[in-house]
């Protein structure tokens, strides 16, 4: 099926793929190729994408998305979100030290919206920090 995931700055994923896992807001799923159509909300997290049918576990390609839409139909999946990163295309020590930074500001918050942009900060930190153990621990790239 053909994947489309496209980002604020442009397309960042356009190709062919087997499976794609998605968080959404109802939970985790799983398209494959002949999926019933569905529009649903995607969450902040962690994409998985496998591009071939027999592609084992540990080629899976991971991407740290932000919250966006997913339209799948039997032929296509299109998901579009303010931002998505490769796990390679991510530095662990910038992404913990901005963590660090995104906590002590959670933690020195004066009033609800500079906790609740404290909070979106630590959830895109922490994702981005996942996608690049997972790239590191899978490196095939």
């Amino acid at each position: 099926m053909q994947l489309t995931l496209t980002t604020l700055l442009g397309t960042k994923v356009d190709r062919i793929i087997y499976e794609l896992i998605v968080p959404t807001v109802d939970g985790e799923i799983a398209i494959f190729p002949s999926h019933e159509p569905l529009v649903t909300l995607a969450k902040s997290g962690v994409i998985a994408i496998r591009n071939k049918k027999n592609d084992s576990n540990d080629k899976l390609e991971y991407l740290a998305i932000t919250d966006g839409v997913v339209k799948i139909s039997q032929k296509k999946v299109d998901l579009l979100v303010d931002e998505a990163d490769y796990g390679r295309d991510i530095s662990e020590n910038e992404v913990k030290a901005a963590l660090e930074r995104a906590l002590k500001m959670r933690d020195e918050a004066k009033d609800q919206v500079e906790l609740d942009e404290a909070h979106q900060l630590v959830n895109r930190h922490t994702v981005r920090l996942r996608v690049a153990e997972l790239h590191r621990r899978h490196r095939h790239n």
